[in-house]
């Protein structure tokens, strides 16, 4: 068994989840798993559990039967070999799999109905054709079927049988299936617009564009080996101590994220949990053919399902650490996923640096640890990066590649509104990716309280008689009422999380600070099914007091919802909205901050066939929560030849 009560589930503990539930809950070949998961203790057990005590391990799964299409969460013991509790859920629909995804692919490629819709278009290579499914909002989806496990799906077509996959869209075409029984239930067949000649591909052997020769190798060695270690799940970096974790809806999970203070020779607490709990896309144009395109690519399918391997020298250099990853088939069967976390640390440049007249310079190069995972959702890459540097600092960044959904237009000279046009009679539709980064920080520890910074310049007076002021303004978040706050940049507004007792010796709170990078607006009317659906995405950032059910923003089945809202018995299935509705206190108290931010995707011509990265972040900084900087401990740089860069002054 596993040596820590947050350590991910194993592939032992996967077949054993599924054999328990096969025997005591005959779970045959005609249910599917949604998924199986880590039931993670309360983070109050996980608190007061110390190494040598015994360790809980109990799964959590959902899953549903085909025929009746009724879903159940299903907790199993894995100590004990015993159920423990097994529960039917109502009125929702779990997140896709892809073995589904694969499913349906193969059973369209076999249809006759499909493939006489597609050779009256003049396609008759079906192998060429890719059938991409989709998942329904409620407020799309045809009444007759609601109550169906529902999916509808583009058609592309490629243009070789090496080409671009997404090269030409079937426009006009869409099929409706249904999922349990991969029944075709409809061909819509709206308009046909053709196939315009596009140059769509990206691969060197069909661009015909040679590859440059003049760029010289770039080589990242480190002789001594890296200076992180990895005990089990337990990463230990400079000051910094971490524990890693994975699962099939948020992927990379990291627990337990504390500083060991070089000032005071404390071990301080940072935060206890941060990780993705939603990303949700809309496609901002009303035509046919995008109307019901928006994903929630983690509550509807799943950031650790969609996780890919990485390889040295392509997606990550230096001297790198792997850790992979285990994520349940539809059969509750492990499948591995080889080297699915990248752990490596990078110079960054200058940490800091001065130039005095007198004793010369001291400079400290920087260092950063870096936890990295790349996902692959379709047609789109999100290559995600948790990075730690020795100032204290955190930093998340999101990098966005892959390739474009596009559009036929229906004739030459045409443009769209909602689009910019990228190929011969081809528009790429706006669109905007929301990631809501769930933070439950414990800064200090759990007595903490939000409170929002605005910078503020008084009006010129007697004491401004230059206009040259400016103060800051606290406001405190007391309670769940006042939960959703907006990003202000008129008066450059951030969040401080403050420790409701302790100080630094300065007399002032001990904090960190939430620096807002890519806070973008929806731009959704209030009344929009997608607001409805996620109110999450219309504000910045919420705020709300800590609870161990409150996990998803958008609500635990989003699939098919129409507000995040199931007919269950529990208020949590319904995301944040219903969360804040008792109106928690906030203040000297354990919060969780739903960090809202995101890509605003103007399309542009530079964007296709292959759209380079568009890279996002925000930061995690220490406010006052050191007595000092931090990092006058980094060692200074060496020279090549073994000596000092600068003139260094040893501390006595």
């Amino acid at each position: 068994m596993s040596a820590h009560p947050l350590d991910p589930l194993s592939e032992d503990e996967y077949r054993a989840t599924a054999a328990v539930l096969r025997r005591d809950q005959g779970v045959s070949d005609a249910w599917r798993f949604a998924s199986i998961e880590l039931a993670e203790p309360s983070k109050a057990d996980v608190k007061a559990w110390r190494p040598g005590d015994a360790v809980p391990r109990r799964s959590l799964s959902v899953l549903w039967e085909k025929a009746t299409n009724d879903v159940y969460e299903a907790v199993v013991d894995l100590v004990a070999d015993a159920v423990v509790s097994w529960t039917h859920v109502p009125g929702v629909c779990p997140n896709f799999t892809v073995d589904e995804y694969h499913d349906c692919d193969h059973a369209l490629h076999e249809n006759e109905e499909v493939k006489a819709a597609l050779a009256a278009r003049g396609i008759t290579d079906l192998s060429l054709v890719l059938f991409d499914v989709w998942t329904y909002g409620r407020a799309v989806m045809p009444e007759q079927w609601r109550d169906r496990r529902l999916g509808w799906c583009d058609l592309w077509m490629r243009e070789t049988p090496e080409g671009n996959p997404y090269a030409h869209p079937i426009s006009g075409l869409k099929i409706i299936v249904d999922m349990n029984t991969l029944e075709l239930l409809e061909i819509e067949d709206h308009h046909d617009y053709g196939l315009p000649e596009v140059r769509a591909e990206y691969d060197p052997k069909l661009t015909g564009i040679a590859p440059r020769t003049d760029l010289k190798p770039l080589e990242i060695t480190q002789p001594d080996g890296a200076s992180f270690t990895l005990d089990g799940n337990e990463l230990r970096w400079q000051n910094w101590s971490m524990r890693l974790g994975f699962n099939f809806r948020e992927g990379p999970v990291i627990y337990q994220v504390a500083f060991d203070d070089p000032i005071t020779g404390q071990t301080r607490d940072v935060a206890y949990r941060m990780s993705f709990a939603e990303m949700v896309v809309p496609y901002r144009d009303p035509g046919y053919d995008h109307y019901r395109r928006t994903a929630y690519d983690i509550g509807e399918w799943g950031l650790g399902y969609m996780t890919t391997s990485l390889e040295l020298g392509c997606d990550c250099l230096g001297e790198i650490v792997y850790v992979d990853a285990v994520i349940p088939d539809s059969k509750g069967q492990p499948e591995v996923i080889p080297q699915a976390i990248c752990l490596h640390e990078e110079d960054n440049a200058v940490l800091w640096k001065h130039v005095d007249a007198e004793t010369g310079a001291q400079v400290r190069r920087m260092r950063r640890m870096v936890v990295s995972v790349h996902a692959t959702v379709a047609n789109y890459e999100y290559l995600i990066y948790w990075r730690f540097y020795q100032d204290g600092n955190i930093e998340c960044e999101v990098r966005a590649t892959g390739l474009m959904v596009t559009t036929p237009l229906e004739n030459d000279g045409d443009s769209s509104p909602y689009g910019t046009t990228v190929d011969t009679r081809t528009y790429a539709p706006f669109h905007q990716h929301f990631l809501i980064a769930k933070l439950d920080l414990d800064i200090d520890g759990e007595d903490n309280t939000v409170v929002e910074v605005d910078s503020v310049a008084p009006p010129i007076s007697p004491e401004n008689p230059y206009g040259l002021a400016m103060t800051t303004q606290a406001t405190t978040i007391e309670s769940e009422s006042a939960a959703a706050r907006d990003y202000n940049w008129e008066t450059q507004r951030a969040w401080k999380v403050m420790h409701a007792e302790k100080k630094n010796r300065h007399g002032t709170p001990t904090a960190y600070k939430i620096v807002p990078g890519a806070a973008i607006p929806s731009l959704l009317d209030p009344e929009s099914a997608v607001i409805q659906r996620a109110p999450v995405i219309g504000h910045t950032l919420w705020v709300t007091a800590q609870d161990d059910r409150e996990r998803w923003p958008a609500g635990d089945y989003p699939t098919q919802s129409d507000g995040g809202v199931g007919s269950g018995p529990e208020p949590h299935q319904q995301g944040i909205a219903r969360w804040i509705a008792d109106d928690a206190p906030l203040v000297g108290t354990d919060v969780v901050l739903w960090y809202v931010f995101g890509i605003h995707h103007i399309t542009r011509v530079e964007d296709w066939p292959m759209m380079p990265v568009d890279t996002i972040s925000f930061w995690l900084k220490p406010f006052g929560f050191f007595d000092a900087n931090p990092s006058l401990d980094a060692p200074a740089t060496s020279k090549a030849g073994g000596e000092h860069c600068h003139p260094t002054h040893d501390a006595p």
